[in-house]
């Protein structure tokens, strides 16, 4: 069997597009709306990005396009790390840049945006495509984390699309990529090189929104992927009844797959990093609140029960961010020093006694596995790897202290079992859900449209999400008017503002809300699989996330 049963079928689905683009290609024209700003920092923005700042919103309305079947080769790179849908975001630039003009050309750059740089790339036709539409990953033409930040690069990349007569670059990625994606625009049209450039909002964190990016794709097939799992360990659990499962899931800089994954399943706990920040939260306090709610649970009888832990967690306890910070900055001074140690036990005492007094107790309490995690190799930017610290066993080991201590002082009379689970890559290239198909073919489509229209810097916006596809709205926006300034590796910087989980927003309040019941009652619910053939209210059904931040 050279295919699966699943993937044959899924090559043959139709993605559903908003309304507006359903029409003949010919007859959709660009509505300029009002004029934009940055997030934050407007005059430095502005200084920097003279030619794409200000710029106004766009939609897409009925009208005749007639300059829409002019000759167009357009190139494509996916960056940064994978998430589901990026084959149809593809898939869409390909049939709307095909539809305008049969003669038309879509170059695949290899590998991220290192092809461009070194001129690797391959030809999108549709029957190379035909194998990737509706499926997940970026194995279509590869991704990387190659930055496009400096001149000489810059000109590399004219000089490529002008040998291949590439009028238009559509860069699928984050926040880093789309801010490079807007310095590249910049740089384009400062030049007079006539090359557009424009973004598609990817990320499975969900860290890339505002109200015009209600969601970044792959969220939407991560958090389904990662709350079907879930939801088969609470149902072990609630049949064993004998473990506690602390579950890590992916989101450094935001708590978004979290908060989502907790909303979906309704487990006993989830940390939300925002949070922990907000009010402070020691480690300690953490753990005692984590030991609160098994030892309330233990006086009903349950000895079991599931935590939800953001990845990122460790970095927004206060204690522990100042503790990092000392251990990034000592690293960085005395790398050829403790590089020399090999000693696992050596390297920690010659930390420990580097380190500030209040920073060398915090570091001390922790169990040694996660002493030596906090210094294994840093990333290329010096800073630990956050990803590589169990925070789930960190937490897991600590309570279960905590409750031989309370257990002695006849608070606790339960039975702890821990088990420990980081749920990462197995949702990063998913199936995508028929949400995420639908979405990323349209933001692809979108964004041939936003090059037909002569737009450089601009990200695809497709929005109305909570609506059933026909209802939803296609446009763009300035990537500039998601910056703001940030300190960089020492220096200034225009980057995209992350989206963090507002706690004043409905899903943190509804969640709130209710943790407390989900704490002391068994309140599980079970999504199961993802859908693709059924009932539209279970095979396209959103985020809870985004059910309740439109909810009327």
């Amino acid at each position: 069997m050279d295919i699966s049963p699943l993937q044959k079928v899924r090559y043959a689905y139709q993605p559903k597009l908003p309304a507006i683009l359903r029409e003949s290609i010919t007859k959709v024209s660009p509505k300029m709306g009002e004029a934009t700003s940055a997030q934050s920092d407007a005059d430095q923005i502005k200084a920097l990005f003279p030619n794409t700042y200000g710029l106004p919103r766009v939609s897409f309305i009925a009208g005749d396009n007639t300059d829409i079947s002019k000759k167009r080769n357009v190139g494509v790179i996916l960056s940064g790390g994978q998430a589901p849908g990026g084959h149809n975001v593809i898939s869409g630039i390909f049939d709307a840049l095909k539809a305008a003009n049969t003669e038309n050309t879509l170059y695949g750059f290899k590998g991220g945006p290192s092809g461009i740089l070194e001129d690797s790339y391959r030809i999108i036709d549709e029957d190379y495509l035909a194998s990737f539409r509706n499926t997940g990953g970026f194995d279509i033409i590869g991704s990387g984390r190659t930055k496009l930040e400096t001149e000489a690069q810059f000109e590399v990349c004219a000089e490529v699309c002008k040998k291949h007569e590439i009028g238009a670059l559509v860069i699928i990625g984050g926040d880093d990529s789309n801010t490079n994606a807007a310095v590249l625009a910049e740089y384009f049209l400062a030049k007079n090189h006539g090359i557009q450039v424009i973004g598609c909002p990817k990320t499975i964190d969900g860290d890339l929104k505002n109200e015009s990016i209600e969601i970044s794709f792959g969220f939407d097939t991560a958090t389904k992927t990662y709350s079907e799992l879930i939801g088969n360990i609470e149902r072990d659990a609630n049949s064993a009844k004998k473990y506690w499962h602390f579950i890590k899931l992916m989101g450094r800089s935001a708590s978004h797959i979290a908060l989502e994954c907790a909303l979906e399943t309704q487990p006993n706990i989830c940390l939300i990093s925002e949070e922990v920040e907000a009010k402070g939260q020691s480690l300690v306090s953490i753990v005692d609140y984590i030991a609160k709610v098994v030892a309330e649970r233990a006086e009903d009888g349950n000895n079991f029960g599931v935590a939800l832990i953001p990845e990122g967690l460790i970095e927004f306890i206060p204690e522990i961010k100042v503790l990092i910070s000392q251990i990034n900055n000592l690293l960085a001074k005395e790398e050829k020093a403790f590089n020399k140690i090999v000693d696992s036990s050596e390297r920690i005492a010659f930390v420990a006694e580097r380190l500030s007094k209040e920073a060398a107790q915090v570091f001390t309490i922790l169990p040694e596995e996660i002493q030596k995690q906090l210094l294994m190799d840093r990333d290329p930017h010096g800073n630990v790897q956050v990803s590589r610290i169990e925070t789930d066993k960190l937490l897991a080991q600590m309570v279960e202290e905590k409750l031989s201590v309370m257990k002695k002082e006849g608070s606790y009379t339960g039975k702890f079992s821990s088990m420990t689970h980081f749920f990462g890559y197995e949702g990063r290239c998913a199936f995508p859900t028929n949400f995420d198909a639908d979405y990323c073919y349209s933001l692809g489509y979108n964004a041939f449209m936003l090059i037909a229209s002569g737009l450089s810097g601009y990200l695809s916006s497709v929005t109305n999400l909570a609506e059933p596809a026909g209802k939803w709205e296609a446009g763009g926006i300035p990537i500039t008017m998601m910056m703001n300034m940030e300190v960089r590796h020492g220096e200034d910087k225009p980057v995209i503002k992350k989206a963090l989980v507002e706690l004043k927003g409905k899903p943190f309040q509804y969640f709130a809300e209710h943790r407390n019941t989900w704490g002391r009652e068994t309140c599980y619910t079970y999504p199961g699989a993802v859908q693709y053939y059924g009932p539209a209210e279970v095979c396209d059904l959103t985020t809870v996330t985004l059910a309740l931040e439109q909810a009327k």
